[in-house]
């Protein structure tokens, strides 16, 4: 596919082979890194016409949650266009529609997340069916029924199945955030799961961790959490009490690093439960997403803007590559580059 606009901002490479996506700084601009020259941000939009300005999030698919594929290429969720897709390296998009209550968009979400699985195939949490899918590199799909949340005098409700990630025993591990619960469905479709200690905690995102574990965030509870594959929980306090964090992923250097929105911070928790906070130097930046960048740092991703942390804590800010498209979901590509997702402009930057 074509790219559909470009712009010259600084280039900057790393230690690594590649190209990393060119972004603009904000405020004033640093000292230039040792390799530094111009070069194209590529934008990749899916088939349907550009929104314009200021439409609102349930008339745009909203693509999300970029993962590596076992095919080499790019796969995400459109969380209210209810399907799968796929981009390659070179930008060409297939998409895959999943069977749902409604047909077109969704003013609520509708797919939530998507993880590369154990046995050669994408899974994805259906927040609106209530069910965990499976996907083949060939777009082959198929679902499995989760349970319902049941109280007295009320119809049985959907458990919303968030975050979900491999785990280090085979099984794909995901949260659910109205169940106040982390599951576990075998690649046969079984399911098990496992209560919060805390009620109301609203688990919502979830990584496999560098030490076994699997490691989700709290959006309720302000907490971290950790449940290793028998089942057992542990869960780690925030230091900023108003903190809600979000976004979690596995750093280069043994931790779990995650976002906080609010809180406005970017932060880290040993395998011990050790927590260091980073506080943005820019206020109100709504963090949603965060990612390890092609360099060995943290990509993290607001509503208004886009920033890298390496490991030592240090932060830079980028403006966000093109407007109203927030919010952003991140991933280091096959190729090397850094990729973006723009939910609320149907587009993808490398």
């Amino acid at each position: 596919m074509t790219a559909l606009f470009s712009r010259k901002c600084l280039f900057f490479f790393g230690s690594f082979a590649g190209n990393l996506a060119s972004l603009c700084l904000i405020g004033a601009s640093p000292v230039a890194p040792a390799y530094a020259e111009t070069s194209t941000l590529q934008e990749f939009a899916l088939s349907r016409a550009p929104q314009p300005p200021g439409t609102p999030y349930y008339e745009a698919a909203r693509p999300a949650s970029l993962v590596i594929g076992p095919d080499h290429a790019i796969w995400f969720i459109e969380v209210a266009g209810r399907k799968v897709g796929r981009i390659d390296m070179n930008g060409s998009i297939t998409e895959f529609s999943i069977p749902g209550k409604e047909l077109g968009l969704s003013r609520e979400i509708s797919l939530d997340s998507i993880t590369s699985g154990p046995d050669g195939a994408l899974w994805f949490t259906d927040a609106e069916s209530n069910k965990i899918g499976r996907i083949t590199t060939h777009g082959v799909a198929t679902e499995f029924d989760l349970p319902f949340v049941k109280i007295p005098g009320f119809r049985p409700l959907e458990v919303q199945p968030s975050g979900i990630a491999a785990g280090p025993d085979g099984a794909l591990w995901f949260a659910e955030a109205f169940a106040n619960a982390i599951g576990r469905m075998t690649t046969a479709g079984e399911v098990t799961e496992f209560k919060l200690p805390h009620a109301d905690s609203s688990p919502r995102s979830i990584t496999a961790g560098p030490d076994g574990a699997l490691w989700f965030t709290e959006a309720k509870g302000g907490r971290i959490g950790r449940i290793t594959t028998e089942g057992k929980i542990s869960e780690y306090e925030l230091r900023t009490s108003d903190a809600t964090p979000w976004g979690i992923v596995a750093g280069p250097d043994n931790a779990l690093w995650f976002v906080e929105n609010p809180g406005n911070a970017v932060a880290r928790i040993a395998p011990d439960g050790s927590i260091t906070e980073f506080p943005l130097p820019s206020p109100d930046r709504y963090l949603g997403a965060i990612g390890l960048g092609p360099d060995g740092a943290l990509w993290f991703l607001g509503s208004r803007s886009i920033g890298r942390i390496t490991v030592k804590g240090a932060i830079r800010e980028y403006m966000a590559p093109i407007e109203n498209a927030d919010p952003f979901s991140v991933v280091a590509g096959p190729d090397g580059a850094l990729w973006l997702a723009g939910e609320r402009q149907d587009k993808f930057l490398r």
